[in-house]
């Protein structure tokens, strides 16, 4: 493959609220990159900038503020003690943050760069909530028109059957693909690639990070990174924060098991499943130890409506969607 062919070969793009992550081809080989999807604002000063420069930390001037994003504004929080701000909550842009659309932008062109003539690329998007008001066709028309505006041909894929492109081929794309994240937990039943339930709910990650953080007086940063860190769910201990955040992760698997099961059991044309189905589970949230364990006993104790072949957390979580989307892209 020369460089023209590899420059135009189609991408995938999870926007996730807390990381964006891009996808490519290479020579038969995944190839990955993200960026925190965070930033914070730092007072303008003519030095404060050209220092940034230097030290090729990403950011924009906007007015009297250095906007910091990415990956370098955890660092940056860190040196001052402060939260990051976020672009996106519940998997969709932030009303309440006036810079928004413009980090997403310049953390996406970062990431994928200017299109070839033609070039694909297939961006994640939620599963509708039960909620109406979700801002769910704005957030997407806003992502498409930032890809296009780039020159790429974007097509939204529903996050949960990314997961299904992306970790179910070997049973022709029949299966129950969900992505635990940040903001969300999106959810698909697809048969032959075909989706069939699709919705998402919003006790995801920041659910956890929040709420334990609420009653153990810490801060949420400090309480993702010891969840990402540290944290094991096997039960109470003398920990206060390995304690809080049992108890919410326990109740964001039983609200996940609860909502699967009685979406299934409410669709009238199910289609006729023969054979078990597996059910792969991704994202953020899902990776620490003791995850899988507690939610197959959920699982267990629900009554599933369904067979299920397997249980399994995928091999690359923090990818699953990036990679499913480049797979769609590439179909």
């Amino acid at each position: 493959m020369n460089n023209a062919e590899k420059d135009s070969q189609p991408l995938g793009l999870d926007v996730g609220t807390s990381r964006i992550v891009v996808a490519r081809c290479a020579e038969g080989k995944y190839e990955f990159e993200s960026e925190l999807n965070a930033f914070l604002t730092l007072p303008y000063s003519k030095l404060a900038a050209s220092l940034l420069d230097r030290e090729k930390v990403l950011h924009e001037v906007k007015g009297s503020e250095i906007v910091v994003f990415g990956d370098d504004a955890q660092k940056f929080a860190e040196i001052f003690h402060t939260e990051v701000r976020r672009p996106m909550v519940h998997g969709v842009l932030n009303p309440q943050e006036a810079h928004a659309l413009a980090v997403m932008r310049a953390l996406i062109r970062k990431l994928v760069g200017t299109a070839a003539p033609g070039q694909k690329i297939f961006f994640s998007v939620p599963s509708p909530m039960a909620s109406a008001k979700d801002g769910l066709s704005y957030h997407e028309a806003s992502i498409q028109q930032v890809l296009m505006e780039l020159g790429f041909e974007a097509t939204p894929i529903e996050e949960g059957l990314a997961v299904v492109f992306g970790e179910l081929g070997d049973a022709n794309y029949t299966g129950i693909g969900i992505s635990c994240g940040s903001g969300l937990c999106n959810v698909c039943l697809a048969v032959l690639s075909v989706p069939v339930i699709s919705f998402s709910l919003n006790k995801a990650g920041d659910f956890i990070d929040e709420q334990a953080a609420l009653v153990t007086g810490e801060m949420a940063t400090r309480m993702r990174v010891q969840k990402e860190q540290s944290f094991h769910l096997n039960g109470m201990s003398g920990d206060r924060v390995q304690n809080a955040l049992t108890v919410y992760y326990g109740e964001m698997i039983v609200h996940l098991v609860e909502a699967l099961r009685n979406e299934i059991a409410s669709t009238r044309r199910l289609p006729k499943l023969d054979q078990s189905i597996p059910l792969v589970l991704s994202g953020g949230t899902v990776l620490p130890k003791g995850f899988l364990e507690h939610f197959q006993r959920v699982l267990r104790a629900s009554d599933f409506p369904l067979r299920l072949s397997e249980v399994r957390v995928s091999a690359d979580a923090l990818n699953s969607t990036a990679r499913g989307a480049l797979m769609a892209a590439l179909c």
